[in-house]
């Protein structure tokens, strides 16, 4: 998908609501990742700084932290600001929803691997996923739960630390 694809996908994924914090976040992403194809090196730089001094700015304003380096996918929802921290390593699947709070980073600074977040999996407010740790798809993440063990397909996750236990709704 090109740049505007994505962002038209993104705006959907929001409802269609131009003033949601979280969709300038991800309008902001989808920029810094679109620059990385600019071949030109004359180009590419200005294009670098204007990225970084929209991401600062977007930082300041809505509190998420959302660096072009995280890979995610299609219809990505922020459904509530403030205070989200979305590590460079992370990497995100399809459909995936956070809330305000949530932490997605490393477990340790000596290694740099973040979580590997599957398709469809919601992840509730102020829950923490730290480390080389893989969540499955179709998978509900509780709120302020502490994830740092695998999440398997179809299950959830709740508690600190979080225990992981089947969906019931799971097909």
């Amino acid at each position: 998908m090109t740049m505007f694809e994505n962002i038209r996908a993104d705006l959907r994924a929001h409802g269609g609501h131009w003033g949601a914090q979280g969709f300038w976040a991800l309008v902001v992403y989808r920029f810094g990742r679109w620059r990385y194809g600019i071949r030109s090196p004359w180009l590419r730089k200005p294009l670098s700084v204007l990225y970084r001094v929209a991401y600062k700015l977007v930082q300041i304003l809505t509190g998420i932290e959302l660096p072009c380096e995280a890979v995610i996918g299609r219809n990505f929802v922020i459904d509530h600001f403030g205070g989200i921290v979305i590590s460079g390593y992370a990497r995100f699947g399809d459909n995936c929803r956070i809330r305000n709070g949530v932490v997605v980073g490393l477990s340790r600074v000596e290694d740099p691997i973040a979580p590997v977040i599957g398709n469809n999996v919601d992840i509730g407010t102020g829950a923490t996923l730290l480390g080389r740790i893989t969540i499955g798809d179709n998978v509900l993440i509780g709120a302020n739960a502490v994830v740092v063990r695998d999440v398997p397909a179809n299950h959830i996750a709740v508690g600190v630390p979080a225990q992981v236990k089947p969906r019931r709704d799971a097909t």
